[in-house]
This record gives structure tokens, C-alpha cells and sequence, in this order.
């Protein structure tokens, strides 16, 4: 097994467990407990230290193994979409544009809701026309 596999399935296992809520209630039980030994330890530098050091490991593993199944999972929706893109009526073009700045993503972007008001017009004129007619037919039948 690769270094690269092993990351992967460690980072999806300990994402899996971060986001259970026994996960959750047992960090609250480990806060409640220093909390409550905060007495025992006369509020001491070396009490506060404790849950001040914890937490800032912990914090600053979890970032890196959250940014490492955000990015897989970014990349296999990215891909999944690409290839309902290819395979549809949907304009090959936009296949890869999420490696485009953000300006080029803004004119897209930009283009996409020129294109959506549009045919929202379009559609309402078609309505328009449609009921138009209807009512015609019933005034002619009638």
C-alpha cells in the first residue's frame, strides 16, 4: 500500500468517526471533565494549558485531513459532472472550467444567467401565446 492509499483511507476514516455524534458528545464529556477538574487544579496555568494544547493539535490535524477529503470529493463531483456533460446535449465546453481564474468563471457565470433570463422570457411569451390561444379555441367552440 502507498503512502498516498494509506493518507486516504486514514483521512476517510477519521473523517467518518469527526462526524458521528458519539464523536461529538465524547469531546463535550472531555471538556466537561476539565472543566469540572478546574477546582481540583486551582485554575492553574498548567490546567488551562492542557485543553489549550489539545485542542490546538487537534485543530490543526483536522484541517489538513478535512482539506484532503474536500479535495477528493471536489474532484470525483467534478469528474462525475464532467462526464454527464459529455455524454448530454450540454455544451462540451464547459468540461475542465473549474481550472480557469475567477474573472474567466465571472464571464461564464455572467453568460449562464444572460442565457437563463432569456429563455425565462422566452418561456413566459410562449405562455402568454399559449393561453392566448386556448381561449380563443373556447370562444371559437363556444
Amino acid at each position: 500500500m502507498t503512502v498516498s492509499e494509506t493518507f486516504t483511507n486514514v483521512s476517510n476514516a477519521v473523517a467518518r468517526a469527526a462526524g458521528r455524534p458519539a464523536t461529538f458528545a465524547l469531546c463535550c464529556l472531555v471538556i466537561l471533565a476539565w472543566a469540572v477538574a478546574g477546582p481540583m487544579f486551582r485554575y492553574s496555568d498548567t490546567w488551562q494549558l492542557v485543553i489549550n494544547t489539545g485542542t490546538t493539535i487537534i485543530t490543526f490535524l483536522m484541517v489538513f485531513l478535512i482539506q484532503n477529503t474536500q479535495n477528493r470529493d471536489g474532484a470525483a463531483i467534478q469528474a462525475k459532472l464532467d462526464e454527464l456533460i459529455r455524454t448530454s446535449a450540454a455544451q462540451n465546453a464547459y468540461i475542465g472550467i473549474e481550472h480557469l481564474t475567477e474573472e474567466e468563471l465571472d464571464k461564464i457565470r455572467d453568460r449562464c444567467e444572460a442565457r437563463s433570463r432569456l429563455e425565462s422570457a422566452a418561456d413566459a411569451a410562449e405562455d402568454r401565446a399559449n393561453k392566448r390561444a386556448n381561449a380563443a379555441a373556447v370562444h371559437a367552440a363556444g
